[in-house]
C-alpha cells in the first residue's frame, strides 16, 4: 500500500509541473506559490475535520507544526519554484537524484535506517533511473543558482515529511499534511507581504481568467494537497528514504501528461521509470527500518 501511495503521490505532483510552467508566464513565483498554499490548505482543513474530528484539529500542536512546515515546506516549495524558473531542465534531474540521497541521510542520522546491500543497490538504481529518465543530459557541471535551490528544496522536503510522520503520530496523513502545509502558507504569505512592502510588483501581469484558475486548481489541489497527503501516507508505511525513490519516476509521469497534451513518447523516460521501479523493489527486500517510539503529546 505504501508503494501505491508513492506512485499516486508522484502522479498528482507531476500534474503540477506543466500547470506551473504556464502560470509562471504571468505570475511572480512568490505570488504563485502563496496562492498554491492558500488553496491547498483551504481544501485540506475541512477534510481534516471530517477525518480526525474537531478535538484532533483544535488540540494539535499547531506551534510546532506551523514552524516546521514554514521552514521545510514553505521555504522549500518557494526554492523549488525558483529552481524551475532558473533551470527547468536541470530542476527535475536534481530533484530526482538528490531526494533519495537526502532522505537516506536523514534516516541514517536519526538512527532509523541501517544500510544493507539491497537498499544500497536500490538507491543506486533509483538515482540511475532518474538520470536515464532525462535522457542522460541536462546535468551541467556548473552548480547554478537554480541547481542549488533544487538541492536545498529536496533536503527540506524530505526533512519536513520525515518530521511530520515522526512528530505527529496521533494524526492521520491528512492531519499531518494540513498542519505542516498551513505553516508553509504562513511563511510564504509573510514573504509575499514583505516583498510587497519593499516595493516589488507581486500581482500577475495579466488578468486572472478561467483558464488560469483551472491551472491553479491543478497546481494547488492535485500538485500539492492530494500529492502531499499521499506522500505522507507513503512515508508512514515505507520510511522517507524508500518513499522518496518514487520521486525519481516523476519525469516519466510528466511525459505521460505531456503525451496526452500532444507531446511524443520518450523511451529514455520510460526506461528510467522502470529502473526506478526496480530500485524500489530492491530497497525493500530485507529492509531494516527502525521506528522510534511515539513522542508524547504536548
Amino acid at each position: 500500500m505504501g508503494n501505491a501511495f508513492g506512485v499516486a503521490s508522484m502522479l498528482t505532483w507531476a500534474a503540477g509541473f506543466p500547470a506551473a510552467e504556464i502560470l509562471l508566464e504571468s505570475w511572480p513565483p512568490l505570488t504563485l506559490i502563496t496562492a498554491r498554499f492558500m488553496i491547498a490548505v483551504a481544501i485540506l482543513v475541512p477534510v481534516w475535520l471530517l477525518v480526525d474530528g474537531r478535538a484532533a484539529v483544535f488540540g494539535a500542536r499547531w506551534g510546532r507544526g506551523t514552524l516546521m512546515g514554514g521552514i521545510c515546506f514553505g521555504f522549500g516549495a518557494y526554492l523549488l519554484l525558483l529552481a524551475q524558473v532558473y533551470t527547468d531542465p536541470v530542476t527535475v534531474a536534481l530533484i530526482a537524484s538528490a531526494s533519495p540521497i537526502a532522505a537516506t541521510l536523514i534516516e541514517m542520522v536519526t538512527g532509523q535506517r541501517r544500510l544493507r546491500r539491497n537498499f544500497i543497490l536500490g538507491l543506486g538504481a533509483s538515482v540511475v533511473g532518474g538520470y536515464v529518465a532525462i535522457g542522460g543530459s541536462g546535468l551541467s557541471p556548473d552548480l547554478s543558482l537554480g541547481a542549488l535551490c533544487a538541492v536545498a528544496s529536496s533536503f527540506l522536503f524530505c526533512l519536513g515529511s520525515f518530521a511530520a510522520v515522526r512528530d505527529f503520530p496521533e494524526l492521520s496523513p491528512v492531519g499531518r499534511s494540513t498542519i505542516t502545509l498551513a505553516g508553509g502558507c504562513i511563511m510564504t504569505a509573510l514573504l509575499l507581504l514583505g516583498a510587497h512592502l519593499a516595493g516589488f510588483e507581486m500581482r500577475p501581469s495579466r488578468a486572472v481568467a478561467g483558464d488560469q484558475m483551472g491551472l491553479l486548481a491543478i497546481y494547488a489541489v492535485a500538485g500539492m494537497a492530494l500529492s502531499q497527503v499521499m506522500f505522507i501516507a507513503s512515508v508512514g508505511r515505507l520510511g522517507v528514504a524508500v518513499a522518496s525513490f518514487h520521486i525519481n519516476a516523476t519525469p516519466f509521469y510528466v511525459m505521460l501528461i505531456m503525451l496526452a497534451l500532444g507531446a511524443v513518447w520518450s523511451w529514455p523516460q520510460a526506461i528510467g521509470a522502470a529502473i526506478v521501479g526496480l530500485g524500489v523493489l530492491l530497497s525493500q527486500r530485507h529492509s531494516t527500518l527502525r521506528r522510534p517510539p511515539a513522542r508524547p503529546k504536548g
